[in-house]
Formats: C-alpha cells, sequence, structure tokens
C-alpha cells in the first residue's frame, strides 16, 4: 500500500481575494459614515438638548435600560468604567439621574432617572429618531430592512 504524507504546502489555503482600494473597504466606509453622523448629531444634540453627544447617549442607556450599574452603562454605551462613572456622575451633578446603592453590590450603585431625567430623555429619544430617520432616509423601507438585518449578522459574527 502506498501512503503518502501530506505537507503544509500541500494543504490548499483558500485564496485570498485582492485588496480592494481603502475608500472601497467596509470598515473605512464605516468609519467615515460614523465621523460624518457623529458630527451632524453632536450638533443636533447641543442644539436641541443643550448636552453633549456622549452624555445624550448615556442618558438614553440609563432611561431605556434602568436601573442600570456603572459596569452595564459602560458596557451599554461602549465606554470605559470611568468614562461611564464621569458620564454619570455629569448626568447626577445636572439632577437628570439618581444613584442608588446596589442590592446586589454593597459597591455598587445603580442608576436611574429623575422626573427632569424622564423628561430629558424624551427629547434625546425623539432626537435618536429624527437623526435615525435622517441618516437612513435615502433608503427605501425594504432596504432599510435589509441594511438592519446585515447589521446584525456582522455584529453577531464580530462576537
Amino acid at each position: 500500500m502506498n501512503q503518502r504524507r501530506t505537507t503544509a504546502a500541500q494543504v490548499a489555503t483558500p485564496a485570498v481575494p485582492p485588496a480592494p482600494s481603502l475608500d472601497r473597504t467596509l470598515s473605512w466606509r464605516l468609519h467615515r459614515l460614523h465621523k460624518q453622523t457623529d458630527l451632524q448629531s453632536s450638533r443636533a444634540y447641543a442644539e436641541h438638548t443643550g448636552m453633549s453627544i456622549s452624555d445624550g447617549r448615556c442618558l438614553a442607556a440609563i432611561g431605556s435600560l434602568a436601573p442600570l450599574s456603572v459596569n452595564d452603562l459602560a458596557a451599554h454605551a461602549h465606554l470605559t468604567k470611568g468614562q461611564a462613572s464621569r458620564a454619570a456622575q455629569a448626568l447626577v451633578d445636572a439632577g437628570l439621574v439618581s444613584k442608588a446603592a446596589s442590592d446586589a453590590d454593597g459597591r455598587g450603585v445603580v442608576l436611574s432617572l429623575t422626573a427632569s431625567g424622564k423628561a430629558q430623555w424624551q427629547r434625546v429619544m425623539q432626537l435618536i429618531a429624527q437623526r435615525n430617520a435622517e441618516i437612513f432616509g435615502c433608503l427605501s423601507s425594504a432596504e432599510q430592512q435589509q441594511l438592519s438585518a446585515m447589521l446584525d449578522r456582522l455584529l453577531a459574527h464580530g462576537r
């Protein structure tokens, strides 16, 4: 019986497609879209809510997911724990968020909206809906659904 050993050189490697031009890569285009929309969103947050975009996004997360720990805020708002802590404290200082001792963790706190925070949260959520409509307004409803499904797949793949 003639047995042959397969060497690493003989194992088929998948063909790598030629690199597209930089401005056609997904990561480059997503970053460019992010920068464009963030600049416009920053201006809209300041104009319509009087808040920075980061504080507005943190308020949106707290209002949508409360009660929330600082660690949970960091995870949901894609911030470091330090950034989340500073943002939470700024919202507490503004009277929009309250801190309470955590029942689960004696050293931790949970964040919730105050009455003023709930009103501001409504304004922020309206602005988010408006910005979403402006950004995706060039796409048909079917295209928006397709893009949403594709983004969900890409995010799941990236985990």
